[in-house]
């Protein structure tokens, strides 16, 4: 997708998002055979709900319907939130994870990589505990954003959910 649809659609589409209490997190244009598909990533601090996506998805596509910003020719539209394996990327990616283990590539060497549990994020780096290996309590780690080359949440099978904790 050229830069300029691009903008063009985030400067079309974000005002919508924005109405629903979400955040754009990405668009992306492919093509699928002889259709466009248009792929729109929303998220918020509470997640996202499968009406909320619905609603956003009617709305979305009334305002391209209105418009020529995906050209002429026939497209897919496809909202939704984002995948829990995807990358950390912004702060707010990393403030929604606090509480959840993630795996960091870090930047020193581009070869070392680091399993922990996000406690705290600040504007500086994250507070974090790596769990302990071989019955060895978990340690405390501060880590600077600088220092991070890749974030990626871990999926945790037997990780208790906030509402858990809280009953």
């Amino acid at each position: 997708m050229s830069t300029t649809q691009s903008e063009r659609l985030r400067g079309l589409l974000e005002p919508l998002v924005s109405a629903q209490q979400l955040d754009l997190e990405e668009i992306e244009v492919s093509r699928a055979g002889r259709r466009g598909v248009l792929r729109i990533i929303v998220d918020s601090e509470e997640g996202v709900e499968l009406d909320a996506c619905a609603e956003l998805s009617r709305a979305i596509s009334q305002k391209l319907d209105e418009t020529d910003a995906m050209g002429e020719g026939e497209y897919v539209l496809e909202v939704s939130s984002p995948g829990a394996d995807r990358p950390l990327t912004e702060h707010r990616h990393y403030v929604r994870a606090t509480g959840r283990l993630a795996r960091f590539q870090l930047a020193a060497d581009g070869s070392g990589e680091l399993v922990a549990r996000i406690l705290a994020v600040d504007e500086d780096g994250l507070d974090l505990e790596v769990p302990g290996v071989k019955g060895r309590k978990p340690t405390s780690r501060r880590l600077a954003f600088d220092e991070i080359a890749k974030a990626r949440v871990e999926i945790e099978f037997n990780r208790k959910d906030k509402k858990e904790e809280e009953a």
